[in-house]
């Protein structure tokens, strides 16, 4: 149809659309304007008299017979102008013309026929593969190929993560297992910085899962004025699908408890039959869920409580039975890896005043041996109760005054004690704890914290996710009853789940008896978010209970409560009942969970094909968190062959304490990576050590979004001045892409008046103007 439309076009106007949107109207008149502008004037008016002083003739006719003679003045003098189109166009052979193959696993798809053009029936034995239809219409030897290389010198790249440089498409084999457009295009663009780039193009399935800024890989382009045609390959929609499209697994957790992992499931053509899924953990299926297709769209989202597991790295993989005569049965399985860490970590909770919050809350996280809440409670002017400590010397001075005594937490809850028992520094400190440390802090309602203890103004304030207004310090106010709910973002979250499903966790917060709250708690800052909100006796339900923000490398939180220890005590709460025991827990291990340790090194990404590279960052700090830039920093990789190599990190000249290599693994299976850092001029015992895994495999993850993306392939062509083609359409290609303002380029003025649309026009209004006097009967 396109192609079609461009024929007609071209015919009558003598170009194409393309060289229209790409060059610039100009005019060459064969005398100066203003006495062009006179004679049309002087025209139109001597046709104007003529006609409407022609009594004999009715007012309608007058009319017509004057409005067509007019348009045909007005067409004679703008082909007078001599209008013209000024196109910048490539030289030949003088220009590069990068063309870009995608060779990611996505591309064995069988979903087409050879010319490209998407199959209604993909399941016949005559489908052909993506790559198929790609080499039929971009091989080597193909009309396409020829004509562009008549014009331009080729450059061919291949791409899965980076841009490969290859001699012929018969290299792309569609091996990869993702697809980064990102850095492809960035790829191309740097390793042809010194030629005469006129163009490049693209042809994807645009199954990017990559993990470079797409927006600044097209805003480099844009700058240069290199414009990308896109050519789209595959179906934009699978009638007959089941693909797992997303896992949300903690990367990290504690041993000791269960964990919660998100999954989204695209389900098309099932019916109203639930679909079944299965969890393993190394191999061992330990937990199944059944999906039930949803009665609005087609993605459902689930979450799937997987049991404790062993201290360790463990694989993890979410499985769905194919259906029968599934076109892509790749993406029915998605696999990712979590480290258990065995613990326990230690979280400081500093009361100012006996109250049953402190001893409750302690007791309901005693069982988790992964969790040891040191308490440390006010019981008189300089005297504390100190519970769960190390040694008789730690905090026998109360709470630290250092930030090595500090930093030795992962978190920190503080109850009701008032900002005036904090000398300014460790009010400061508290604020580093956070955004220097990365430590989790919680603070709880009660008489004196938040604005009733004084903390409005205080460094901590901003480190909260609700502002603090100023207020009397222990103001004696009511407490306030509320019956809490969580919100939207609250029934999903990992730490409020109280049920073995969304349903059951939904219908327990339902059942939970009231709570009291003694604080004015102030709006929500920029970036935070509410995971639970109250309803009063007078009607308010939209008073934030519990809400938290990231906070530079950390996380803060406040619970605005003063008593959770009813839904421990309250007559409504079976003796049995473990809710209670089950809310702390999980919000204790929240708030350490993401804490980081001085030295960490992450893979990326933690799932690839064999002979793809990964990208290894490591973060190395001191005890106090200060960056290092100067440590000796190496990774030892253990393949599952167990060959072991050394690989040096650099420092990264970008981020302080950062430090980076890569390695490229070419076996399947799991490869363990342990990394060591030193500072220079400190002993052995200033050695630090860390551990992080891979998984490689050779299914691939870019089909988890196996359909074609049109629309991202048209936003790259929108954005860069190119434009998109289906594959069966790509023969204009070599046509539109002369046109263009990057490489070696020429700028042409070509006449318009002479256009055969001109032509015609002109004989339809002198035909129209004939055919309606004999029609009239005035001839």
């Amino acid at each position: 149809m396109g192609s079609w439309i461009d024929a007609v076009s071209t015919l009558l106007f003598k170009y194409p659309p393309r060289a229209f949107a790409r060059g610039d109207l100009v005019v060459a008149p064969v005398m100066p304007i203003a006495v062009l502008i006179v004679a049309a004037l002087l025209l139109v008016a001597i046709v104007a008299v003529t006609h409407f002083s022609l009594r004999t003739l009715k007012g309608r006719d007058r009319a017509v017979l004057a409005v067509l003679r007019t348009v045909t003045i007005l067409l004679i003098i703008g082909c007078l102008l001599r209008p013209g189109l000024v196109i910048a166009s490539a030289v030949p052979q003088r220009n590069v013309l990068a063309v870009l193959y995608d060779d990611s696993r996505s591309m064995r798809i069988r979903d087409t026929d050879r010319s490209g053009t998407p199959g209604t029936n993909t399941t016949s034995s005559d489908a052909a593969s993506r790559l198929d239809a790609m080499q039929a219409v971009f091989s080597d030897s193909s009309a396409l190929i020829r004509q562009l290389g008549e014009k331009f010198a080729l450059r061919r790249f291949r791409f899965s993560g980076a841009a490969v440089p290859m001699r012929g498409s018969g290299e792309v084999a569609a091996a990869g297992t993702r697809s980064d457009l990102a850095q492809a295009l960035d790829d191309v663009r740097e390793d042809l910085s010194g030629m005469p780039l006129a163009g490049v193009v693209l042809v994807s399935d645009g199954a990017d899962n990559g993990q470079g800024a797409l927006d600044d890989a097209l805003l480099a382009l844009r700058a240069r004025r290199v414009p990308v045609y896109t050519v789209g390959v595959g179906r934009e929609r699978f009638e007959r699908d089941i693909a797992i499209e997303r896992v949300d697994a903690p990367r990290r957790t504690l041993a000791g408890a269960s964990s919660v992992v998100e999954i989204d499931v695209r389900l098309r053509g099932v019916g109203k039959e639930p679909v079944a899924l299965t969890v393993e953990a190394d191999g061992r299926v330990v937990a199944t869920e059944t999906v039930h297709p949803p009665t609005r769209g087609d993605l459902a989202t689930l979450q799937v409580r997987v049991p404790p597991l062993d201290p360790g790295v463990h694989r993890l993989a979410v499985r769905a039975r194919p259906l029968p005569s599934e076109i892509v049965t790749e993406n029915n399985e998605w696999q990712t890896s979590m480290t258990v860490r065995a613990g326990p970590d230690r979280v400081l909770y500093l009361e100012g005043e006996p109250r049953p919050e402190f001893a409750f809350l302690r007791r309901a996280v005693a069982s988790d041996s992964a969790l040891l809440v040191v308490g440390l409670m006010r019981s008189a002017e300089r005297k504390f109760l100190r519970l769960g400590v190390r040694d008789s010397l730690e905090l026998l001075g109360g709470f630290p005054t250092t930030r090595e005594e500090l930093y030795q937490y992962r978190a920190l809850i503080l109850g009701s004690i008032e900002a005036s028992f904090f000398t300014p520094e460790q009010l400061r400190m508290l604020a580093d704890f956070v955004s220097v440390r990365g430590g989790g802090l919680l603070v709880l309602g009660g008489r004196a914290s938040l604005s009733e203890g004084g903390y409005a103004g205080t460094p901590l304030a901003d480190v909260l996710p609700l502002t603090l207004t100023r207020s009397e310090v222990n103001a004696e106010g009511p407490a306030i009853s509320v019956a809490i709910r969580p919100t939207r973002a609250g029934e999903s979250h990992p730490a409020l789940q109280l049920g073995a499903s969304l349903a059951a966790s939904r219908t327990k917060w339902d059942s939970l008896p009231a709570l009291t709250m003694v604080n004015r708690l102030g709006a929500l800052r920029a970036g935070a978010t509410q995971l639970l909100a109250g309803r009063t006796e007078d009607g308010r339900s939209d008073v934030p209970v519990l809400a938290w923000q990231r906070y530079g490398r950390g996380m803060s939180a406040v619970l605005g409560v003063q008593d959770s220890w009813i839904w421990r005590m309250d007559t409504s709460i079976p003796v049995t009942d473990q809710t209670h025991q089950t809310f702390w827990r999980q919000m204790v291990r929240w708030i350490v969970e993401d804490a980081p340790a001085p030295f960490e090194v992450i893979a990326s990404p933690t799932r690839v094909a064999p002979g793809e590279p990964v990208q290894l960052r490591a973060q190395v700090n001191t005890p106090l968190y200060a960056d290092v830039n100067d440590a000796t920093v190496a990774a030892t990789v253990t393949g599952p062959d167990g060959q072991v190599q050394t690989i040096p990190l650099e420092w990264s000249l970008r981020d302080d304490g950062s430090y980076s290599a890569r390695f490229t693994p070419t076996d399947t299976g799991r490869y363990a990576i342990e990394a060591s850092a030193q500072r220079p001029g400190a002993g052995r015992d200033s050695v630090q050590t860390t551990r992080a895994t891979v998984l490689v495999d050779e299914r691939g993850a870019d089909v988890a979004h196996a359909e074609l993306r049109a629309s991202l392939l048209r936003r790259i062509a929108e954005e860069t001045g190119g434009k998109y083609y289906p594959l069966n359409d790509a023969s204009r290609l070599a046509d539109d892409a002369v046109y263009t303002d990057a490489g070696v380029t020429v700028r042409e003025a070509n006449d318009l008046w002479d256009m055969p649309a001109v032509f015609l026009l002109l004989a339809l209004l002198l035909g129209a103007e004939w055919g309606y006097r004999r029609w009239r009967g005035l001839a």
